[in-house]
């Protein structure tokens, strides 16, 4: 019988330079990167300024969790929720001009079927195929 290794502490990231992972560090320079941008760009009050806000929201990106997942992933999921509606409604004139389009699209001046009526006793009975999972066959009545 072969023995197989299974990976475990999946979830770990790498360490790059001591604690800090790849993404932390990626994130690290992405700040620095503009960081030097505002640097060539502003007056040195107004970089200090920018330079705290960016390193703040760098740290925040590269060290937060929210209930155990990465503010990162946080973040994207605020923003795909935000631009999804918070209440979905039905709309059944909608659903129902769209049959009735459909169906006049495939007719062939054939009369539509009728509806088959059926009676309450009927309807119990089917009911009761249901709910017994058709162990009980239900009375025929023609």
């Amino acid at each position: 019988m072969q023995r197989f290794v299974v990976p475990q502490f999946i979830n770990v990231e790498n360490k790059v330079i001591g604690p800090i992972t790849v993404r932390q560090f990626l994130i690290f320079v992405g700040a620095a990167i503009i960081l030097a941008i505002l640097y060539a760009i502003l007056f040195f009050t107004y970089f200090v300024i920018f330079g705290v806000i960016v390193v703040g929201i760098a740290a925040v990106f590269a060290f937060a969790k929210v209930n155990g997942t990465q503010f990162h992933n946080f973040f994207l999921n605020i923003i795909q929720t935000s631009k999804k509606p918070g209440k979905r409604v039905w709309n059944n004139r909608a659903l129902s001009v769209e049959l009735k389009t459909v169906k006049n699209i495939k007719s062939d001046d054939k009369e539509p079927p009728q509806k088959k009526l059926y009676r309450r006793s009927r309807l119990a009975d089917l009911s009761l195929v249901v709910d017994t999972k058709g162990r009980y066959r239900g009375q025929k009545n023609n």
